[in-house]
């Protein structure tokens, strides 16, 4: 897609490097880098940068002669960039989860993924599946948790989309306890993108599917800090709540979800027609299918845009919708004189999800991706108060600072009409001090003749102008924003993403920018095989509640304290 444009590069425009490259990118499964190794920095890195930047996303696609069919579906590597003293060291290691341990035990896939269905018992027949049929009706998900990194208190985990997380040391990038949110909460699906409000408090979002004949979405809570946080076994989770909950418009097709909205005083959640056939779900493991294949686009319903009030924990009862469209990612929401705007990089149907399937991405990949639905950031306005006696039809925002409109209808429902602001950006990031408030910047990856990252765009909402960084055969990931200590400007800071190399005499390193100017400060290049990550964070030492990190004596036992550095 080209920047803005939203149209595709035809396929005789298409390097002829880059379909080794596709394969270089997606298919070939990922060294572990387990010791950490010191990076190559080239210009310099701000004095006041220390700590730790941890991604998460899929690294290995095929076990034995078995391969995942989705890219999604890859066995989750986490990698670090630990950043201390204008220094930088790399390391990175499978999550050692209960799907990874026993897939490689049979080295071979025996645990199902959301695009690919395993059978433990190689003897692929109906008696076999029968056996297991039930066991599988709603099914127990993988928690092979390859898409973020959540901070809970002082713990961290790495999460997917099912009701498993698993504990991680950010340090060592070792795998710890498995937790099961069902423990606490009853959801079968949970998002891996929570907010974080000022004390650090968790809100996240899940599906409870046919729970006491209802199937809903639950919103949940969980505490920074517990009552007697410093004794053994007192972890927050424990002491999570049920916020509120929405009844699914359908008992058996739940919307699917990536993310939800939040502002100061309320909760946006989108229940669009991207659902779940949970009957075909229950059927898929004896049919033979992926439970991707039970999940589909209804272009002819619409997107209906729940408003929760955190005051009083109920839905706001004006009957909000939209067009059919599908959304990954929320980008910011706040409130703005009676209305609620809130922007988010949407689709027009499901293609994404399937373009990402193995057999798209390394085979006819540019006819495929010029199928796509172009990933466009749109503004939504929604007045919380509704003038039952305005008319039909009318429009019921007036803000200046925006052309999304809501138009009245009959029955107390209301249409919303987006503002397109700009086409052809997804991984959203933003200053998260300006989470749920009036913002005006959003750092993002550029997709140009793919979905595929090319470079890293800053756009401002207000001006509607944009900076950008790229390179020659450079993939960026997700642009992280950290602040300057004491900053007071929104851009007042820096952006971090590791970057992969399509070329092979080129090395893959952490890009450092001027998130003010979209200068490059520096790069930490690293001969390791880095992979193209989905998610991440970093922990500043300052953050970290003892004010520093354990060393590098401490963590890996060394005897001198040095490691090498990478030539």
């Amino acid at each position: 897609m080209g920047p803005g444009s939203g149209t595709f590069k035809a396929p005789n425009q298409r390097s002829r490097s880059e379909a080794p490259a596709m394969d270089i990118i997606f298919g070939r499964n990922k060294k572990e880098q387990r010791e950490p190794v010191r990076a190559t920095v080239t210009g310099k890195i701000p004095s006041w940068l220390q700590g730790i930047l941890l991604r998460n996303g899929p690294g290995m696609h095929t076990v034995g002669e078995t391969r995942y069919n989705h890219w999604f579906d890859g066995l989750a590597l986490l990698h670090s960039f630990t950043i201390r003293d204008g220094e930088v060291y790399y390391r990175s290691k499978y999550l050692r989860s209960d799907t990874y341990n026993s897939n490689i035990e049979a080295n071979r896939i025996v645990v199902s993924e959301f695009g690919t269905m395993a059978y433990p018992d190689p003897c692929k027949n109906i008696f076999s599946k029968a056996f297991s049929y039930l066991s599988h009706t709603i099914p127990d998900f993988t928690d092979n948790c390859l898409i973020n990194i959540m901070r809970c208190g002082e713990d961290f985990f790495a999460t997917t989309e099912t009701n498993y997380i698993r504990k991680i040391n950010p340090q060592t990038l070792e795998t710890l306890e498995k937790v099961d949110y069902r423990k606490y909460v009853a959801v079968n699906l949970a998002t891996s993108h929570p907010h974080y409000d000022a004390a650090g408090n968790v809100l996240n979002i899940g599906t409870s599917i046919v729970d006491k004949g209802k199937t809903k979405y639950v919103i949940f809570k969980i505490p920074a800090m517990v009552p007697g946080a410093g004794k053994k076994g007192q972890r927050p989770l424990k002491y999570t709540e049920v916020f509120c909950s929405i009844t699914a418009r359908s008992l058996l097709s739940p919307s699917y979800y990536h993310s939800f909205g939040i502002t100061e005083n309320y909760i946006i959640f989108l229940e669009q027609p991207f659902r779940m056939d949970i009957l075909k779900m229950a059927t898929a493991y004896i049919r033979g299918v992926s439970w991707a294949s039970c999940l589909a686009f209804h272009g002819e319903d619409k997107t209906y845009i729940h408003i929760i009030d955190q005051r009083t924990r109920k839905p706001v009862l004006t009957k909000f919708y939209t067009d059919p469209m599908v959304i990954f990612h929320h980008v910011n929401a706040y409130e703005e004189d009676g209305c609620l705007l809130f922007d988010v990089i949407a689709y027009g149907d499901s293609s994404l999800y399937q373009l990402f399937y193995l057999a798209n991405l390394n085979q006819n990949f540019e006819n495929n991706s010029r199928l796509t639905s172009v990933p466009t950031l749109k503004r939504f306005a929604v007045p919380l108060h509704v003038d039952k006696n305005a008319e039909v039809g009318s429009n019921l925002i007036k803000l200046p600072s925006t052309t999304a409109r809501a138009l009245k209808e009959k029955d107390d429902q209301v249409y919303c009409q987006p503002e397109l602001l700009l086409e052809g950006l997804e991984l959203p990031r933003i200053n998260y001090a300006h989470n749920g408030k009036r913002y005006r910047y959003v750092f993002a990856a550029e997709v140009q003749w793919s979905p595929i990252p090319t470079k890293i765009i800053k756009y401002d909402v207000l001006t509607k102008s944009s900076l950008k960084w790229g390179e020659e055969h450079c993939w960026p990931a997700e642009p992280l924003f950290v602040p300057t200590p004491g900053a007071r400007d929104e851009d007042d800071g820096i952006i971090l993403s590791a970057i992969v190399s399509t070329d092979p005499q080129k090395l893959p390193f952490l890009l450092v920018l001027d998130a003010r100017t979209f200068t490059e400060l520096a790069r930490a290049s690293v001969d390791v095989e880095m992979h193209l990550d989905l998610h991440g964070l970093f922990i500043s030492d300052a953050d970290w509640g003892t004010g520093k990190h354990p060393s590098w004596e401490e963590q890996d036992g060394a005897s001198d304290g040095h490691v090498a550095p990478q030539t």
